[in-house]
């Protein structure tokens, strides 16, 4: 896919799934939290796993659904330390950094919109030591709205001011470029896989891309030849 540079100033960057692989995530709401919370509760994993997917799945899309501290009091365990315990896992996108150098190399304006909660964006920022490549790390816990509900990018702006117009959103959750799109974010791309090992996902009518180097930003030199 093609952008068309000279008509965006704004990038507006999801964390999860789109600059980081999702595949942290999934693993640890999956597969490792449900093995401690087993352990530290004597039941069998499969029981456990059961147990927090009713209780994830009764909440997706809601700011409690990526609250560690919401997690922590409704299980009794302790989510941060469990995430920390497994900190290595983290692992950037394919050309992320790349594409964050060539964004303030062409002098846009790089802002992280995340649903995450501070404590597991401060986690990442400091596993991946990206965080001094934007120009301002967003959680909409700071506003108490998730990126679901249209009010959230109005939240944004009044954060860090953009011109929808001229603003693009990379994310790999449909139902938040959906709520981007009825809020006028003129450019919206998703990420067909979000999880390095999961499939690829029906990406509606959104363009998408596989890896950040499909989208490179050009940067003209002014200079002859």
């Amino acid at each position: 896919m093609m952008l068309d540079w000279t008509r965006i100033d704004t990038v507006l960057l999801d964390m999860d799934g789109t600059l980081l692989d999702l595949n942290f995530d999934n693993y640890f709401w999956l597969e490792y939290l449900p093995l401690r919370y087993a352990q530290e509760n004597r039941m069998a994993l499969e029981q456990a796993k059961k147990l927090i997917q009713q209780k994830t799945f009764a909440l997706e899309g809601t700011l409690e659904w990526y609250s560690t501290t919401y997690w922590t009091q409704a299980l009794g365990i302790d989510v941060v330390a469990l995430k920390h315990e497994v900190r290595h896992r983290v692992t950037e996108m394919p050309y992320c950094h790349d594409f964050l150098d060539g964004l303030k190399a062409a002098q846009k304006n790089i802002v992280m919109v995340t649903n995450a909660h501070h404590d597991s964006l401060n986690l990442k920022m400091d596993k991946t030591g990206m965080a001094h490549k934007f120009d301002r790390l967003i959680t909409v816990h700071e506003f108490a709205l998730p990126k679901e509900n249209i009010l959230c990018w109005s939240e944004v702006q009044k954060i860090h001011p953009f011109n929808p117009a001229r603003t693009l959103l990379i994310d790999d959750n449909l139902n938040v470029l959906k709520s981007a799109e009825k809020y006028g974010i003129a450019h919206l791309v998703a990420i067909y896989q979000p999880d390095s090992q999961a499939p690829k996902k029906d990406v509606e009518h959104f363009q998408a891309i596989h890896t950040f180097d499909e989208i490179l930003p050009v940067i003209k030199s002014d200079r002859p030849g």
